[in-house]
This record gives structure tokens, C-alpha cells and sequence, in this order.
């Protein structure tokens, strides 16, 4: 019986990833776990530290169908340990010569450890691909509305032009950013261990560094110069990763849904017949992947502050931290996953309001290019003079309700020096985008050679 959100077969497209609650079920966690058994029981056999025999025997039986499930979860619950009970089940899959070869040196953590290792390197691998397709998403809208012009707003107020592509490469900025800190990051990351109860390997004697290098070639993860028992920087790491791109998310769902407010509507969302629609206002197309995104991301930022408990760890194995992260780890990832997908959703169904943005410009009789118009005569009368004389021809636009074009040239001073035709071209929004088109190619041109 599902209690969250995150179990719930009800809500579960609405905050996480299928593809991550994959990766991170209990069934891909059992097989990491015996995937990192039979790993060791192949790099011990290679070193000679067991027969090979039994290593292959060892390989043969570690799969998810030799495992009893509900007689592991009885034994878990009356242990309390959750290595126990599955090398138990493994062990009854193998024959009695064998069994003593089997979890051969190793301790709990050594495969709880290195199995989550091995589902977060699925886990961001399929971030990395994820990220891959939102930014390709983010190329296009870039691209296509690479001159669309739209008001900038700072305050929350109209501020001067912007086109919707800089927007949007400006996002796309952001999130190749997180590929590059993911990329970066997981050499730390993707690692396993095999230390023994306290990290020394002294169950292996002089052989647990060879063990640990022979396992981690077998696994395809790396390893640490020692032991990480109580270091657990490496997963706060990526838990910080995870929080970062969902902030992101984040970020574009709350400002989407700011533009889709019918006042401004500039942007919507994919729609469909029905979809958003409120239970007794008929007229209603509400956001409904902006909502769940801004609120995941909110739940993701949370489990960051929690990656940082786990790195406050005592002795040489914490109390209660790997416990924490056992639930941590997985649900911030699926979490993270459900965030980054709907907003891909998002961003390839976006419908763009070229026509409203145009609208929303002229909103203020022209008061929106008034620091052009400053610019404008800055190099003739100087900065300041040119901002009190602009100012003071804004606030008489305002009091009168008139436009700017007009209050600028019946103005005695700036009509002087600049022509009605001059004035013109000031109030152009096209005349006054800087160098946006600019920054917006050379963000896709980036991104593009990164690849």
C-alpha cells in the first residue's frame, strides 16, 4: 500500500521518473547487491584467494530468480541487516563447497555501498541523456525565437526589450552547466568499496587493496586511495548536483507560469481538451506541469540539507547516516528524474504568444524604451542631464496618459537635438537589443561543440 506520493500508482507521472524508479527499485537494488557478490567472488578467484570454480558457481546463481524475496524481507525484519538475509538466499542457490567462498572478507556496507554505486551510475546516466534532450528542446525554442522581441521585466516590472530566445538560451546556459558538473563529478561518484568492518581489509590481509582494484575493474566503477565508510562527500555531491538541476527546473516551471497568467500571456503550456481545467470555473486552463515542477523542485532542495547530515559521521561506521541515505539517495534521484522530464515536456509543447509579447510591449505608451531614449542623448547633453530630462518626460506620460513619442518631441531640449524621425528609431524595440542574438548564438554554438 502505497503512503506518498512518490509509491502511489495514483500520482506517480506527477513527481518522478519511471525510468529512475526503475533504476532504483527494490528488485535493481537486490541485483546490485549480487552483482557486487559475484564481482568479488571473480576478482578474488583471478588473485587466487578462492577457486575459480566457485566464482564462476557464485556468478551463475547471483540473479534476482534465485532469491526468494518475501522469505529475505522476513529474515531483514528479524535481523535488521539488509546484507544478511540476501547472501542467506544466495547461499541457498549454491552448493555446500561453495557457500564458504561466498561474501568471501567483505562487510553490510562494502555491498551496500558499492551496489548503490553502481544504480547511481544508471541513475546519472540517464540524467546525462535527459539533460542531452532538454537542451536540445531549449536549441530549438533558442533558434526559432532567437529575434522574438518580448519585454524584459526586473521587479517584476517592465524593464526594456529582450527577444524570448535569450530567455531561453539563458536557461540553456544553466543547464549545460549541469552537464558540465555532472560530467566532472562522476569519477568522484561512480566508486565502490571493499574495506572490511572498520576499512582496513584486514580480513584480506595484504590482499584487500588487489581485491578492491580486481572488483571495481569488474563492476566498471572506480576507487577511492582509502576508505569512504565515513566520508560520504562523494554522494552530498551528487545529491548537490541533483538539487541544482531541479532548482533549475524549478525556475522555469515558476517563470512559465508567471507568463501564463492571463494578464501577460505570452507563453501556455501543451494543451489538450480538458487538461487543467478547474472543477467549477469553466473557463479555466490552469498550469498543471508548472505547479508539480515547482513543488518537486522544492522537495529535492530539502534532501540537499540532508546529503550534509550524512557526511557527519562517527568512528569508522556511522549511526544512523547509511540508513539515511538508503532512502535519501533514491528518492532525490527520482525525484530529480520527474522534475527534469516534465519539464522536457514542457519545453518541447510550449506554445509562444509572438503576437501578445508585441502587445505587452506597447502596454506603457512607449515607457519601456525610455533608456534608449537616455542613451540616445546621453553623448549630446551628458548622462545625468539625460536622465532627469527623460525621467521628467516619463512622469508626464504617466500623469497624462499619453505617449512617449509625444511628450519627447514637443520637449524644448531633446526635440533640439533629436528629429521626430530620430526619436523614432529610439523607440524601436528592434534598436535596442544589445548584443542578445549574439549571445544567443554563440550559448548554442557552446553547447553544440560540447557534444
Amino acid at each position: 500500500m502505497a503512503i506518498t506520493q512518490i509509491d502511489s500508482d495514483y500520482f506517480t507521472g506527477m513527481y518522478t521518473s519511471p525510468q529512475m524508479k526503475e533504476i532504483f527499485c527494490d528488485e535493481a537494488r537486490f541485483q546490485a547487491w549480487l552483482d557486487v557478490e559475484a564481482a568479488l567472488a571473480r576478482a578474488q578467484a583471478r588473485l587466487n584467494i578462492i577457486p575459480e570454480e566457485a566464482a564462476i558457481k557464485i556468478t551463475k546463481a547471483a540473479i534476482i530468480d534465485n532469491i526468494d524475496i518475501a522469505a529475505m524481507t522476513e529474515q531483514f525484519t528479524a535481523s535488521g541487516f539488509p546484507i544478511v538475509p540476501i547472501v542467506t538466499q544466495l547461499k541457498n542457490a549454491l552448493d555446500i563447497e561453495t557457500r564458504r567462498y561466498l561474501h568471501w572478507g567483505s562487510t553490510t556496507q562494502d555491498i551496500t555501498d558499492t551496489g548503490n554505486a553502481l544504480m547511481i551510475k544508471n541513475g546519472l546516466a540517464h540524467l546525462d541523456e535527459t539533460l542531452t534532450s532538454v537542451e536540445d528542446a531549449l536549441i530549438a525554442l533558442s533558434e526559432n525565437h532567437r529575434d522574438t522581441i518580448m519585454v524584459g521585466r526586473t521587479m517584476g516590472n517592465q524593464a526594456s526589450p529582450i527577444t524570448f530566445g535569450h530567455k531561453t538560451a539563458i536557461w540553456l546556459a544553466e543547464f549545460h552547466r549541469h552537464r558540465e558538473r555532472l560530467n566532472e563529478y562522476r569519477p568522484r561518484i561512480e566508486v565502490g568499496q571493499i574495506a572490511g568492518a572498520v576499512g582496513t581489509n584486514a580480513t584480506l590481509g595484504s590482499r584487500g587493496l588487489e581485491v578492491l582494484t580486481e572488483t571495481m575493474k569488474e563492476l566498471d566503477l572506480g576507487e577511492t586511495p582509502i576508505t569512504w565508510h565515513v566520508s560520504r562527500d562523494g554522494w552530498a555531491e551528487a545529491t548537490f548536483l541533483l538539487g541544482l538541476v531541479a532548482a533549475t527546473c524549478a525556475k522555469i516551471a515558476a517563470e512559465i507560469s508567471l507568463l501564463m497568467r492571463t494578464e501577460i500571456a505570452e507563453v501556455s503550456e501543451p494543451y489538450e481538451s480538458g487538461r487543467g481545467g478547474s472543477s467549477t470555473l469553466p473557463q479555466k486552463r490552469n498550469p498543471v506541469i508548472c505547479p508539480t515542477v515547482v513543488a518537486t523542485g522544492r522537495m529535492v532542495r530539502e534532501k540537499v540539507g540532508l546529503a550534509l547530515d550524512c557526511m557527519v559521521a562517527q568512528h569508522e561506521r556511522d549511526v544512523g547516516g547509511g540508513h539515511l541515505e538508503w532512502t535519501l539517495l533514491p528518492e532525490t534521484f527520482v525525484l530529480t528524474g520527474g522534475a527534469l522530464e516534465k519539464t522536457l515536456e514542457l519545453l518541447r509543447g510550449l506554445v509562444v504568444n509572438e503576437a501578445r509579447m508585441r502587445e505587452n510591449l506597447n502596454l506603457t505608451n512607449g515607457l519601456v524604451m525610455s533608456e534608449a531614449v537616455m542613451m540616445g542623448l546621453a553623448p549630446i547633453i551628458g548622462r545625468n542631464k539625460a536622465h532627469n530630462v527623460v525621467q521628467n518626460a516619463c512622469n508626464e506620460c504617466l500623469e497624462k496618459n499619453i505617449m512617449l513619442a509625444d511628450v519627447l518631441a514637443d520637449h524644448p531640449l531633446i526635440s533640439k537635438h533629436l528629429t521626430k524621425e530620430d526619436i523614432a528609431v529610439l523607440l524601436d524595440p528592434v534598436n535596442y537589443l544589445g548584443t542578445a542574438p549574439q549571445m544567443i548564438d554563440q550559448t548554442i554554438r557552446l553547447v553544440r561543440n560540447s557534444r
